[in-house]
């Protein structure tokens, strides 16, 4: 079974993984293989594609004359120009730290098409999303649901939460052939939203284990974390799983034990882990911290921004910054030191500063 290496591209220059030199390139009219030691690499260039279906519901989101990606790189509006400027240093900042990374580190990783599940796919309006949990993840699903339902949904927040999340209501690339994929990862605009590696941590162990309706998580993580590392574990916590302390969670990330257990649950896991940015070049990183303005401006760019706006975010029981900082204020130095090293890229990546109660001296 063969591994995949994926290409993408700008509309103006090719970009492939920095993690990766090929050597001894092979030619053939359809493909071209790049041999590494015991590894073989394959980028698909000339391939029938899907053709996108040509004919729009009236009303919300019909496509534009220009794509996203044209409008990203070549602005026709003036007042797009300062935000691509912007953009454009967010996604040198990843180029940056993949750098760095493939300078320093002697793994060679290839993805398949099983790292592409959370890669969401708009066909219409050539689109891919990465999305990211704890990140707004919600709100944007409902938003692809809307550009891909062809009239089906006209206002995101009247699709309730847990449809946004069934599997089926959305189509991911790594549904797609090799050669699908291929070509939009070189065709298609292509973006995440980011938040601060910490603060996503904190808003994950709030969610999933201090409230009652997760009982599914209390079960699978709640109850091996009690019995790792509580010591004269009531039965009751064994048995629920539904009062794990913060301080347990930590614990258990940090513990190598839970390396050994394979990939770390897609709410805390690293974002550079579940988007592969060093692989895949995306056009726009969104932050959290300017939500709306950056998820208007991606509508703005597919075309859609008059009909269609982000849902504003208005919940009074969102994680900040404060709480994040009370969460770790028992948490030990090396703890910490530990923790940050879980989420070292991510913050490099999308240049978060440390904040000041992560002691790493």
């Amino acid at each position: 079974m063969f591994s995949l290496f994926l290409c993408s591209n700008t509309p103006d220059s090719e970009v492939k993984s920095p993690l990766h030199v090929p050597q001894k390139p092979v030619n053939h009219p359809l493909i071209q293989i790049h041999i590494f030691t015991g590894v073989f690499l394959f980028c698909w260039f000339c391939f029938p594609v899907m053709r996108r279906n040509p004919f729009m519901v009236d009303g919300c989101c019909r496509k534009g004359s220009r794509n996203a990606l044209q409008e990203l790189y070549n602005p026709s509006q003036l007042d797009l120009s300062g935000a691509a400027i912007l953009h454009q240093a967010r996604r040198d900042q990843v180029l940056d730290a993949c750098r760095v990374y493939s300078a320093s580190s002697r793994k060679r990783r290839v993805l398949t098409p099983g790292d592409l599940k959370h890669l969401v796919v708009d066909e219409d309006h050539e689109l891919i999303y990465c999305y990211v949990p704890k990140v707004a993840c919600t709100n944007w699903k409902r938003v692809m649901m809307v550009l891909t339902g062809r009239g089906k949904y006209s206002d995101p927040m009247e699709i309730p939460s847990n449809e946004a999340h069934v599997p089926s209501n959305l189509k991911t690339l790594n549904q797609y052939s090799i050669p699908e994929i291929n070509h939009r990862l070189k065709n298609y605009f292509k973006f995440l939203f980011v938040r601060e590696p910490l603060e996503r941590l904190v808003s994950a162990y709030r969610n999933k284990f201090t409230l009652k309706y997760n009982s599914s998580f209390h079960k699978r993580f709640g109850t091996l974390i009690v019995k790792r590392y509580r010591k004269n574990a009531m039965q009751e916590a064994l048995l629920n799983g539904d009062d794990v302390k913060f301080k347990e969670f930590v614990e258990y990330l940090v513990d190598p034990a839970t390396q050994r257990d394979g990939p770390l649950n897609e709410h805390w896991q690293a974002v550079y882990q579940l988007c592969h940015p060093c692989h895949i070049h995306y056009d726009m990183v969104g932050k959290y911290e300017t939500l709306e303005d950056d998820a208007n401006y991606v509508l703005r760019l597919v075309g859609v921004g008059d009909s269609l706006r982000f849902p504003s975010y208005a919940k009074s029981t969102r994680t900040t910054d404060t709480m994040t900082a009370q969460f770790f204020s028992n948490i030990s130095t090396q703890q910490l030191v530990q923790l940050y090293q879980l989420y070292k890229m991510d913050f490099l990546m999308f240049n978060y500063s440390l904040p000041g109660y992560l002691r790493l001296d």
